[in-house]
């Protein structure tokens, strides 16, 4: 049976302000990718959450756009307000159960990613082996597909979850393509948006993280 889809669409000022608080300090370019808007939307709604006092900019080649303590606890208000307003509370409880049953396989895969076995003793896998890297990406694969019916839950409950699978199918293709980096090395890598994923439940839900 079809779960009904939600049409509670998130502000875009709150999206940007949430999209932070999930992905920690970051730049114009990387709030943008991780919130799924265009940058001159963003920009303009970070100057404004910035003369709000709700974020703070850093100038500089490693500079970028962070939250204040008032961004962060107006974040948790609206995000729980939205919670309610939008009825999703259980739905999405349920959904973070599975993900939680998922969670643990997913870092098992980005650790068989990084390392491997070679002569009985653990080393760093330098990916010199296609084969090995091949059987990974076959495993991240898998999980991919077993991880969507999970997406699609989190997408009915709330519209703004709809980015996740998209940005996590987009990480699959470019590794299976050849660009290793976004299995767990990249900014937009499947492990830091799975992981950027995980912060947002937390969030949403009201659970610390521990």
């Amino acid at each position: 049976m079809t779960q009904p889809v939600s049409s509670h669409t998130t502000s875009t000022d709150l999206l940007v302000l949430h999209t932070l608080r999930c992905i920690g300090f970051s730049g114009l370019s990387g709030v943008a990718r991780a919130s799924g808007l265009p940058e001159s939307d963003v920009e303009s709604e970070l100057i404004d959450l910035a003369v709000a006092g709700l974020v703070t900019h850093a100038a500089g080649d490693f500079g970028g756009w962070g939250l204040t303590e008032e961004g962060r606890a107006a974040d948790a208000e609206q995000i729980a307000d939205e919670l309610e307003e939008a009825g999703a509370r259980a739905r999405l409880t349920a959904a973070f159960d599975r993900f939680l049953v998922l969670n643990p396989e997913l870092l098992d895969l980005c650790t068989a990613w990084q390392t491997r076995t070679v002569d009985g003793s653990m080393t760093m896998n330098d990916h010199s082996d296609p084969s090995y890297d091949a059987r990974v990406l076959d495993r991240f694969t898998e999980f991919h597909q077993r991880a969507e019916p999970l997406c699609a839950e989190l997408s009915a409950a709330l519209l703004r979850f709809q980015r996740y699978p998209v940005r996590l199918a987009d990480a699959l293709a470019r590794a299976r393509a050849g660009a290793l980096e976004y299995v767990t090395d990249s900014t937009s890598s499947y492990h830091t948006v799975w992981f950027q994923l995980h912060e947002d439940l937390l969030a949403t839900l009201g659970i610390p993280r521990h």
